[in-house]
């Protein structure tokens, strides 16, 4: 490999090296460094999912390259490649099929379903086996599918091992559930959003949520069987958020109040996105429906006891006209936020 790439530098001008699967090629890390002090030299590399993580590449090469992190097609960016489709149309595929480019091409349900379902068994599954030589396997398959229908859900790695003691009959153990967790997040698979106590101002370690990168994945995995649009849809706006460069958090507000019988009592509400860019921030709730007033006022709960001037956002999943009430909390629909980049002013 260097002496193809030694033999093609052969002047002064800028040369790209463009590396795919570079993970194929023994002692890359060798191959890779050999070219940073090479000054016409500008290396690119891409590998899969699994075999090469994004932490390999921050631990050989700290503070000599960039991480550049690619996420499936934005909702966005699949109604500008099918500009003939309505987009309602267009965000139930999104919703059931997700956003990897390959899908997006495809014309049949049928060739779809069984793309993802392959994409998951035969690449993710088998890399990360291979990497990590799993041999309980099942347990990590199982894992995923428990988490795949439960996002949206808090969860730490305690609850998921009872669940598996209980209904499983497995004798995982919430150490090794932790570690399977962390390769997912490795592997691009699931992505972890902490707790976020607002009024505190501190975060809460467990439990916390666990999102798809993509949703079709995610799906596929539940043989396209729990299809709830509620819990998808707040999975389609955290990868939104998280696409835009944004660090995302689950909020809690805390307050104290009283009982029917007068009594002291502690109550939490739950912010379903708290958005962070800098020393900027939005608060976000994500409502499918909002049928009635007393939904409503249910949603909008906790985004009124946060007593600073921050944004407040409520992005609804049918269409509605975008307003901003008399608590100035700003109401919008799906296609305002996924269509517009600078739909939520951070």
């Amino acid at each position: 490999m260097l002496e193809y790439i030694d033999g093609c530098l052969k002047d002064d001008q800028m040369h790209y090296v463009l590396l795919d699967e570079v993970q194929l090629v023994d002692e890359f890390e060798d191959v890779l460094n050999s070219y940073l002090h090479v000054p016409n030299a500008d290396v690119y590399v891409t590998g899969s999912n699994a075999r090469f993580l994004s932490k390999d590449v921050i631990t050989e090469f700290r503070g000599r390259g960039w991480e550049v992190r690619v996420h499936p097609l934005s909702f966005r960016e699949i109604c500008e490649a099918k500009p003939d489709v309505p987009k309602e149309q267009l965000w139930l595929e999104y919703m059931t099929y997700g956003g990897l480019p390959q899908v997006v091409t495809m014309t049949s349900d049928e060739e779809r379903v069984a793309y993802l379902k392959g994409l998951f068994k035969h690449t993710y599954l088998k890399d990360i086996k291979e990497r990590y030589d799993i041999k309980l396997d099942d347990d990590l398959e199982e894992l995923i599918a428990t988490l795949a229908s439960s996002v949206g859900g808090l969860t730490n790695p305690r609850k998921l091992a009872d669940t598996f003691h209980s209904v499983k009959n497995s004798k995982i153990t919430q150490d090794t559930v932790k570690v399977y967790l962390d390769y997912l997040q490795d592997a691009f698979i699931v992505e972890r959003a902490l707790r976020y106590d607002i009024k505190g101002k501190r975060y809460i370690d467990t439990p916390s949520k666990f999102y798809f990168e993509d949703l079709g994945l995610r799906n596929a995995l539940l043989n396209f069987r729990q299809v709830e649009m509620t819990h998808l849809m707040e999975n389609a706006i955290y990868n939104e958020l998280r696409a835009r460069g944004m660090s995302v958090d689950v909020g809690e507000v805390v307050w104290n109040t009283k009982d029917d019988d007068g009594k002291k009592v502690r109550k939490a509400l739950e912010v379903d996105f708290v958005c962070n860019q800098g020393y900027k921030r939005s608060y976000i709730q994500s409502a499918y429906r909002i049928p009635d007033d007393e939904k409503r006022e249910q949603e909008l709960q906790s985004l009124r006891r946060i007593d600073d001037s921050f944004q407040k956002i409520v992005i609804v999943g049918d269409h509605s006209p975008r307003y901003q009430n008399e608590d100035g909390i700003l109401f919008m629909d799906i296609y305002d936020f996924l269509m517009d980049e600078r739909s939520v002013v951070i």
